[in-house]
């Protein structure tokens, strides 16, 4: 028997919870008014090209991302501009949006709207890039940093492998998982055009063994297609990070402060492989994502395709609406999610799920002093001290956060997850590192 590989340093096993894995990918009505975000990535949000009172078509170009690390923003609707007005998003803050009236449903006419799958592309290399730019692809892992960015490798550097992440690691959610079952055609095609535009001739599948079925699935797909192969791997929690991807899946270790790239390897998701497919093949921004809805007391758990900019509480109510019993709604899985101030916050492109949790759930238990176990510091994927760090934010020792490399946590909650204290070690590390990285970013300016 093959031993499943993984990565070495830390990890937890959280109960999976995969109560969704099985509901098939429904696709829910534009809603009857849109907000979309102007910022829906890591870096600058885009300026907007549209005005109170112009008509939209789905696909349109409302925003550009003009600074380095930014997206387009297209319409997922058609209708009426109502305003450029803040909402609040994820985050909790209110951040600029476009409200836009929906009315019918045009698409811009360049876009293939088919469902006739096709394998052959001609791109070059620049025009894959130029393609995932113009259509505001950005990745769907959570991150949302922005695809064409991830492949303009800097100079010095080379690029030898592609690693496509399925491995939805996170407890609850079912996304990846359900569009690899019905979209893994596609998505194949799609890392076939990402190793082209990287200028590589090997990609690799990671998908935990807790998806036998994708696995499956996805190894006879990849008999089709050359350099791509699947690979299996042992369930453990972050596995989905991409550094501990990198090492599971090709022993090699991303140094401290460095990138994938220093290493060979480039990683994306395989929402982002399946959203470059479309851009490339069907001419197709991204205007729409897989949620899942998902819970214990949630009435019909689900794996819904909602147009970016569709209020979230319109995919709740499709799943049956709030349980009684809830204590806390959240924006992604238990992990790493963050809880949501209003149900009224759109779905952006980093909307991967949205967990609606009960109240014995959410309950924290009493905070007591710190034992001095060490099990935070044996569960941390990074080799960090997690204790010495929320220390150290708590009192606001930025110097020496900045020192004990707050800058290379991945915020997976392992360390708040496994302490027997309740300390809420991540709450305080992520202050940290928001501060420590304010201040990079200010010695960069001088």
């Amino acid at each position: 028997m093959t031993t499943l590989k993984t990565f070495k340093r830390g990890g937890v096993h959280p109960a999976e919870n995969k109560i969704s894995a099985n509901q098939p990918i429904v696709v829910l009505d534009p809603p009857k008014q849109a907000f979309i975000p102007l910022n829906q990535n890591l870096g600058a949000p885009a300026i907007p090209l549209i005005k109170k009172g112009d008509e939209v078509k789905v696909g349109q170009l409302i925003a550009k991302g003009e600074a380095f690390i930014s997206s387009n923003v297209h319409s997922s609707v058609s209708g009426k501009v109502l305003k450029i007005d803040a909402v609040i998003d994820t985050s909790g803050y209110k951040k600029m949006a476009v409200v836009i009236n929906v009315e019918g449903d045009e698409w811009e006419p360049s876009i293939d709207r088919s469902e006739t799958i096709k394998r052959d592309f001609s791109f070059t290399q620049k025009e894959i890039i130029d393609k995932i730019k113009e259509m505001g692809i950005v990745g769907l892992g959570g991150a949302t940093f922005p695809s064409h960015v991830k492949l303009m490798i800097p100079d010095g550097k080379k690029p030898e492998v592609l690693l496509i992440n399925g491995v939805e690691c996170e407890p609850y959610l079912t996304s990846d998982h359900q569009l690899m079952m019905s979209n893994g055609e596609e998505a194949l095609i799609g890392t076939s055009i990402l190793m082209k535009g990287l200028g590589v001739k090997k990609a690799y599948i990671g998908i935990e063994n807790n998806k036998p079925d994708a696995i499956s699935y996805l190894k006879e797909l990849a008999e089709g297609f050359k350099g791509i192969k699947v690979v299996p791997l042992k369930v453990k929690y972050p596995q989905g990070g991409e550094k501990q991807l990198i090492k599971a899946v090709t022993g090699r270790e991303v140094p401290s402060g460095k990138l994938p790239i220093e290493v060979g390897a480039v990683v994306n998701n395989v929402g982002t492989a399946f959203a470059v497919y479309q851009a490339i093949q069907k001419n197709k921004p991204l205007v729409e994502r897989v949620v899942t809805v998902t819970g214990k007391s949630v009435a019909k758990p689900s794996n819904f395709l909602a147009r970016i900019g569709t209020p979230i509480s319109i995919l709740i109510d499709n799943a049956g609406g709030v349980p009684e019993d809830t204590g806390k709604i959240i924006s992604g899985g238990p992990m790493m999610g963050k809880a949501l101030l209003s149900l009224e916050t759109p779905v952006v492109k980093g909307t991967s799920g949205i967990l609606i949790m009960n109240k014995q759930e959410t309950h924290r238990v009493e905070m007591l002093p710190c034992i001095r176990c060490g099990r935070c510091v044996s569960v941390c994927p990074m080799g960090l001290e997690p204790i010495l760090l929320s220390q150290l934010s708590r009192l606001q020792m930025w110097e020496d956060v900045e020192k004990q490399k707050v800058m290379d946590c991945i915020e997976c909650g392992s360390c708040q997850y496994t302490c027997p204290s309740g300390r809420p070690l991540l709450d305080y590390i992520r202050v940290g590192k928001n501060k420590v990285g304010q201040i990079i970013r200010n010695r960069g300016k001088k």
